[in-house]
């Protein structure tokens, strides 16, 4: 069995493979196939690969042709496909909803494609969770940035001078960023309070000494999926949610957003008027700025200021802490992985009604075959 990876596209600093996993991939009898510079942007050399056990080739294509298995943090390029076997299976985080074409040309060249952010929420498959892996770091990121952009400092300070007082921050969103971006703030002196339409949400917020802020009818209590997603609320519930977010918002120096729904832009949370009604100096970090923005105003990539408020609409905060993220990253692909092997021969053995790869495969014998993406939905 070979295992390949190659070097991202342009902008991704992450790579799909450490050190670590390639000894582990290797102790599963696996070849392990590395493009020379796929690891650099993660600052990890191709030496460690090569002491690891990898052998290191110069090409993508070179690294794709014989694999059995390409391992990617993205998507695979046309240049990739173009060389992969119909046999091999390609795991990666696949933005299954977006660029639909790309997504059916991976599909027509017959291999089996496993999106990594579709791995269920289910116990057993906890260690496979790219998306709380990933969004931790984004989450800490996020107040870290936060931080260097705002004009005074997070924590009380008691002076001779006088006293500084505290940040005031504000996370929308209590998921797996949220909840990071609330622990990361509060390490940092600041004061939090934090909204989700989850009601789970409300105990994990306490549980990190931060105040809940939300509107607590009937239709909040059953705001959640089996999944464990938020649903998407009434516009009726929104209403009375935005009045009392935006009175709250008024009154903070930091506000940072997180709140995605799989498939869907990106829920508008702040409009143009709450912005213009934080002091000049605020910040938010909006965490959905790939999706559409929750805040009115976000430009995705860029950093703006609109009446005085510097709006964060980065991209892949995770990628800015490449070495953690790439170390996580590899673990869940292991762990991914490591069920599909056959100990003995060394070769994937794949269960095909298992419920990770079920819920997992998005692509195979040439076509689209998960449930949420057939029909060009």
């Amino acid at each position: 069995m070979t295992i390949s990876v190659t070097r991202e596209g342009e902008g991704e600093t992450r790579v799909a493979l450490s050190p670590e996993t390639t000894k582990k991939f290797k102790g599963l009898g696996a070849r392990v196939v590395f493009q020379a510079g796929a690891g650099d942007r993660s600052f990890l050399p191709d030496r460690l690969f090569a002491e690891a056990g990898a052998e290191i080739v110069e090409s993508a294509a070179e690294a794709v042709r014989e694999a059995d298995v390409l391992l990617k943090v993205g998507r695979p390029s046309a240049e990739e496909l173009a060389v992969l076997k119909p046999s091999a299976i390609v795991v990666a985080m696949l933005d299954p909803f977006g660029a639909r074409d790309e997504l059916e040309a991976l599909a027509a060249k017959g291999v089996s494609a496993f999106a990594m952010e579709f791995i269920p929420r289910i116990t057993r498959a906890q260690s496979m969770d790219v998306l709380s892996s990933q969004s931790n770091l984004a989450g800490y990121k996020a107040v870290i940035d936060a931080a260097a952009h705002f004009g005074r400092a997070f924590p009380m300070m008691m002076t001779a001078a006088g006293t500084v007082p505290a940040a005031r921050v504000f996370v929308m969103g209590a998921g797996v960023a949220g909840l990071q971006a609330i622990a990361t703030a509060r390490r940092n002196g600041a004061v939090i309070s934090a909204t989700d339409v989850r009601p789970a949400a409300k105990e994990q917020v306490a549980s990190l000494a931060a105040k809940f802020i939300a509107v607590e009818d009937e239709e909040f209590k059953a705001a959640e999926t089996a999944g464990g997603y938020a649903k998407e609320m009434s516009d009726e519930y929104k209403k009375k949610q935005a009045a009392l977010i935006a009175s709250h918002i008024a009154a903070q120096d930091v506000v940072i957003t997180t709140a995605l729904i799989p498939g869907r832009p990106a829920p508008r949370l702040v409009t143009r008027e709450m912005v213009e009604s934080m002091k000049p100096g605020s910040v938010i970090v909006d965490l959905a700025a790939e999706r559409g923005g929750n805040v009115e105003g976000t430009v995705p990539g860029q950093i703006v200021v609109h009446a005085g408020v510097t709006i964060m609409g980065q991209t892949n905060l995770a990628g800015q802490v490449p070495g953690n993220a790439s170390a996580l990253y590899a673990r869940n692909l292991y762990a991914f992985l490591e069920p599909l092997v056959d100990k003995k021969e060394g070769k994937l053995a794949i269960k095909w009604d298992d419920e990770i790869i079920a819920g997992t495969l998005i692509a195979k014998d040439g076509q689209i075959v998960h449930p949420r993406l057939k029909g060009g939905a």
